[in-house]
């Protein structure tokens, strides 16, 4: 039998190769179509929606015109247009799907026609005006990739004071607004690790180049936690109706942002615009980092309701609060629980709920740590310094210890205004600086804090652009406190060892700090003995936390102590040293009014040069360094206690990130995320 490969056998195995191919081509092709008319679908359905968003309110705004008149009308005409612009989208959608499915080839007029539609997808943009896109919102470092990871469970952490509230915009303190960080979002934040703005509840935005105004595109999956999309409206409705309305307690944010943004227009659905009323340098951050609140929810709420309440909070973030009623909401003193949201458009966070318990005391909080009953505390500096060296306790322990944005620049701030109608001593500023001269900081920081943390200057952090390095802190010197005090008008005028002025008033004041703590009181007290050395009465108030708050609105204070954070690796200096902000019980509580000062914060806020900038804000500092409304005292660092079981803990420059923790069954290792 002839068994040999013929030409003819060459030929049918080409031929059926090349139908082969030819089937494996179609099939791809078949796919890729496919996937196109997929897409085209999804973009009819947005369309769609769209569509009926804005004959709805066309409809209602038709069924008011008398009652709005000429800006009922001009309404009318604007939504008339974006109705025909939004048919004409869906026309050209539509045919395109139609070519897709006609089987024509990634060359054909179809494959061009799709990409033309891909390209709309930046029609809400501005023309000539470059788009900064982000991708996907996601953790900065997954948790699912690290060793020992599990999902579920719960994670407790005690703060040193106990919250009155978590309202946003309401609650100003340093506590309340980490709980509010994992609930409620903004359109951008700074990158945990680079610090650089990214976005958030936005997918892109366009900057004025001239600074005037900022457009961002709502990403289509943000929802808020009861499954409600996030719209323009609830932006523009957040600034406008919540957080401008003077009957909210929200003056803190409100004092920065009323001279700053002009108004919150939404362009379409998923589109708005903040127009601003001069160029900042804070435009971006003042405009991303706001708080998006869902209108549906908070709409329902009198002024007077959201003032009283003390857990109204819903947002769109990883996590909700557990309770979500306005009869049934989180009291003090009680634990704030919050639970995973389900709803969450974003990378679900690993653990069933987060637990926040309030203990003001360093020693309950220290017990119910090593009982287990937590697994993060912040310990005082003792504390830190003692247990690092335990071997016992460091093998179930990691320690934190780092300088980040968020460190705090813990001060005394002496009422330079009246307190109660009477002008306070401090309201001559040879009496502040001799205060100054007569604290021994260095001590100070030896003593209390055992050497951890760095003397401070100013309001600005030392190795900050914004300093001045030719200014250094003010030497521990009673010898001129004494002259200063003396040029002041207070001496010894009857020998019993207590200055008096020229009336014969004794040299008296109160000094108010929270209590709870050993650092709190051994600080008091050496501001006490400080003064006692020269001549001068103080007394001390030890008060509750919770209760700080309304004492420095009220300006119910001769000198008190409390420590910034900063939330921007650039401050805008006016919320809280400018004289506007002293109205209204803004955050000026020192009631310091330096019109050079004004003057240096104005500029540098509208000066968008970055190097020009910053002599604005060394000019400030050496303004506020003359006047000394403030004691700088020191640059703490960021210490913390975490129990090893809980994973993903980094050290971002930005702080720590909550929603990236997970409850492992091994020790696990403390990442460094510099």
């Amino acid at each position: 039998m002839n068994n040999r490969f013929g030409l003819k056998d060459l030929v049918v195995i080409v031929l059926l190769l090349a139908i082969g191919v030819s089937l494996w081509l179609s099939m791809v092709q078949k796919d890729r179509q496919w996937e196109a008319i997929q897409r085209q679908t999804a973009k009819l359905d947005e369309l769609a929606q769209q569509a009926g968003r804005v004959e709805r309110e066309r409809a209602e705004i038709q069924r008011r015109a008398d009652e709005l008149g000429e800006a009922g009308q001009k309404k009318i005409a604007a939504l008339t247009e974006e109705l025909a612009q939004v048919r004409k989208e869906i026309a050209s959608a539509r045919a395109a799907g139609a070519s897709l499915g006609s089987g024509s080839t990634a060359s054909s007029p179809a494959a061009k026609n799709e990409v033309a539609v891909a390209a709309s997808d930046d029609s809400w943009a501005r023309p000539e005006v470059p788009i900064a896109k982000f991708p996907k919102y996601d953790f900065y470092t997954d948790p699912r990739s690290q060793p020992g990871f599990r999902e579920g469970g719960e994670v407790t952490e005690i703060y040193e004071a106990q919250l009155q509230k978590v309202v946003p915009f309401v609650s100003t303190d340093v506590y309340g607004r980490r709980v509010i960080d994992v609930v409620c979002q903004s359109l951008g934040a700074y990158d945990a690790k680079t610090l650089k703005m990214t976005g958030v509840l936005a997918e892109a935005w366009q900057i004025d180049p001239k600074g005037l105004w900022i457009r961002f595109k709502i990403r289509d999956k943000a929802r808020f936690a009861d499954g409600t999309p996030v719209t323009a409206e609830d932006i523009r409705w957040t600034f406008h109706d919540f957080m401008m309305d003077p009957q909210i307690d929200a003056e803190r944010d409100r004092s920065i942002l009323r001279d700053v943004v002009d108004k919150v227009v939404p362009i379409s659905e998923k589109v708005v615009e903040f127009t601003f009323k001069d160029a900042f340098f804070s435009n971006l951050d003042n405009a991303a980092t706001l708080f998006v609140l869902p209108k549906h929810i908070y709409s329902q709420f009198s002024p007077a309701e959201i003032n009283k309440a003390t857990g109204m909070l819903w947002g769109s973030g990883p996590y909700r609060m557990e309770k979500q009623s306005k009869d049934d909401q989180w009291t003090p003193p009680g634990d704030i629980v919050l639970v995973r949201n389900e709803q969450y458009w974003g990378p679900r966070p690993p653990l069933d709920r987060i637990r926040i318990r309030c203990v003001n005391d360093e020693l309950p909080r220290l017990t119910a740590f090593k009982n287990g009953e937590a697994q993060i505390i912040t310990p005082s500096v003792p504390q830190f310094k003692s247990l690092s060296q335990d071997p016992e306790f460091t093998k179930d322990t990691n320690f934190l210890n780092w300088v980040n944005m968020r460190c705090g620049n813990a001060f005394i701030a002496w009422n330079c205004g009246e307190r109660n109608g009477k002008l306070t001593p401090f309201h001559d500023k040879r009496v502040r600086t001799a205060m100054t001269h007569l604290i021994n900081r260095e001590k100070m920081l030896n003593d209390i804090w055992k050497g951890l943390g760095t003397l401070s200057k100013s309001s600005w952090n030392p190795t900050s652009p914004a300093s001045d390095p030719a200014i250094t802190p003010l030497p521990y010197d009673p010898v001129r406190a004494k002259a200063l005090l003396k040029e002041a008008g207070w001496e010894d005028r009857d020998n019993n060892g207590v200055l008096e002025d020229a009336k014969g008033n004794e040299f008296t004041f109160e000094f108010t700090y929270s209590n709870g703590g050993e650092i709190a009181e051994r600080l008091a007290t050496f501001i006490k003995d400080s003064a006692a050395a020269a001549g001068i009465r103080c007394t001390l108030r030890g008060i509750d936390w919770s209760v700080g708050e309304d004492i420095r609105k009220q300006r119910d204070f001769d000198a008190t102590s409390l420590a910034w954070g900063a939330t921007a690796p650039e401050s805008d200096p006016k919320q809280i040293y400018h004289s506007e902000s002293i109205k209204n019980q803004g955050d000026n509580f020192a009631q310091w009014n330096n019109p050079e000062a004004d003057k240096y914060i104005d500029l540098g806020r509208k000066e968008l040069d970055f190097e020009k900038r910053m002599k604005y804000w060394q000019a400030f500092e050496r303004v506020m360094h003359e006047d000394q409304p403030y004691t700088w005292i020191r640059i703490q660092a960021y210490p913390r206690f975490f129990k090893k079981e809980v994973g993903n803990v980094n050290t971002y420059p930005k702080g720590l990130e909550m929603w990236e923790y997970f409850r492992g069954g091994a020790a696990l290792p403390m990442q460094s995320a510099n």
